[in-house]
């Protein structure tokens, strides 16, 4: 019979599960994380208990908080288990689970009151973020804070009953300015193209709607370091769920798998101290720009490639989408003619290197994330991990045949269908406005390119439009498989 995760189970847990050496009660908060979801609790959580497991770091425990009502479902599965989480690493030779306990305690997601008094305290000196890419306010085409948003307007004429991520921690630091405490530092772990930066404006934009003076206290006062993020962490199923059972004899409501690599590099930015995380992985650099670029371009950039024609050829999961020629190729192709080249040197990293990383970490048969993972939200992630690069090829005068073709898969893909004739079930925020531009795009591709919110200036291209409009036609025409195989020519 499996265990079931608790802390009273603990010790019965079988001995191929490694379990925290520290005493949990002991532990004491000193960060609140909005966002506890796989990605978090695979990255920063863990880097945390290996940092507690050394002895060290006991009063930067995580509270967990939230704004949304489905967050809750997450919080009733680790709260069945204490906060416990096992997180499974695997690849196609190497599988380990580890149960982390550096959460203690989950608040009510909504719940603004209670999440701003334990903002207020001054042990809280770190409030942490991974509310995804859609979560800052910030126009898709500008990557400027959006404050006319109605949500950050709602908030801004309200702000002692805050509904957004931003407006509860704007709301906390206001009472410690009021009560004289040293803020906190805001620290964004998503991957968003200068997180520190794009956090900070959604911060100031909004306190500059409630009182100009507390926009300048807060720019001056409050820190939001830079940071780059990686691990690959796919969502949970009955899968995961089944396998942990089966071969570690664990129950876990939510475990977390991902692979074996991960990496974190940022800014020694804080307002009031920090982890050590230094002792267990983390690269403190004073300018993360080079990593950041490098990592959004090539891996969430080949993530990207990768996923609009599997999803178009019926592809599940991404090893098998790297174990067909023509999207292996496609990649391959894609990145080393097109987006390569847009990214400057990285200190101590060789880029051919880095990209050789990220075909074999695509590769891992064993991590089971799907297709579709990598499709969700293409709204906004193409703004940040393709167009810019596009941008970058058209200044210079480059060519952009592979880019336009990734670009037109995603154009294709928002159709809702796959070639096959399969139903693609909505996969976006914005699902019913992509899918009726994308049905008027495939008798006038510009209207595609016109979605300026995304696109913008990229899509008034002429150079741009002429070739998305080509491949465009030629999946209409061709199919996703045959217009692969054209575009790659010699390269198979």
């Amino acid at each position: 019979m499996p265990v079931k995760l608790s802390r009273a189970n603990l010790g019965q847990l079988p001995a191929n599960v490694a379990r925290p050496t520290y005493d949990r009660s002991l532990l004491t908060a000193g960060i609140v994380h909005f966002g506890v979801g796989n990605f978090h609790r695979s990255h920063q959580a863990v880097y945390l208990d290996a940092l507690f497991n050394m002895g060290v770091g006991h009063d930067w425990a995580i509270v967990g908080a939230g704004v949304f009502d489905g967050e809750k479902v997450g919080r009733a599965k680790l709260a069945e288990q204490d906060w416990l989480t096992t997180v499974v690493e695997q690849d196609s030779g190497h599988m380990s689970a580890l149960v982390t306990s550096v959460m203690i305690d989950f608040l009510t997601p909504g719940d603004a009151a209670a999440i701003v008094e334990q903002l207020a305290d001054p042990a809280i000196r770190i409030v942490s973020l991974t509310i995804t890419e859609g979560g800052y306010f910030i126009d898709p085409a500008s990557g400027v804070f959006n404050p006319a948003h109605p949500d950050i307007v709602a908030d801004a004429e309200n702000i002692t009953a805050p509904k957004t991520v931003f407006g509860i921690i704007l709301a906390g630091l206001m009472r410690r300015r009021e009560d004289g405490v040293v803020p906190f530092t805001v620290m964004s772990c998503d991957n968003i193209p200068g997180n520190g930066h794009v956090t900070s404006d959604a911060m100031v934009g909004l306190a500059g709607l409630v009182d100009e003076t507390l926009a300048d206290w807060v720019s001056k006062h409050v820190a939001f370091p830079n940071s780059m993020v990686d691990r690959i962490t796919p969502a949970t199923t009955d899968r995961e769920r089944t396998i942990l059972s089966s071969d570690f004899g664990v129950e876990d409501n939510w475990p977390v798998f991902c692979e074996p690599f991960k990496q974190w590099v940022m800014e020694d930015r804080f307002t009031d101290g920090r982890p050590a995380l230094e002792k267990v992985g983390v690269q403190f650099v004073h300018d993360v720009a080079p990593f950041e670029l490098m990592k959004i371009r090539i891996l969430n950039g080949g993530h990207a490639t990768i996923a609009y024609p599997s999803g178009l050829m019926d592809i599940h999961f991404v090893h098998e989408a790297m174990e067909n020629p023509l999207v292996r190729a496609f990649l391959a192709k894609l990145e080393r003619e097109e987006i390569m080249p847009t990214v400057p040197p990285v200190p101590g990293v060789v880029l051919e290197e880095y990209c050789q990383l990220i075909e074999r970490r695509f590769s891992n048969p064993k991590i089971g994330d799907t297709v579709r993972r990598l499709c969700l939200d293409g709204s906004n992630r193409q703004p940040k991990f393709i167009i810019p690069t596009i941008a970058d090829r058209l200044k210079t005068g480059n060519g952009i045949a592979g880019l336009a073709l990734e670009s037109a898969l995603w154009c294709r893909y928002c159709f809702g269908t796959t070639d096959s004739g399969a139903v693609i079930e909505p996969n976006d925020p914005n699902w019913d406005r992509l899918l009726a531009t994308a049905t008027a795009a495939k008798g006038s591709p510009q209207t595609w390119l016109a979605m300026e919110d995304i696109y913008g200036e990229v899509g008034k291209s002429p150079a741009f439009a002429e070739a998305f409009a080509h491949s465009l036609d030629a999946l209409w025409k061709l199919g996703t498989k045959e217009t692969l195989t054209r575009y790659l020519g010699d390269d198979l």
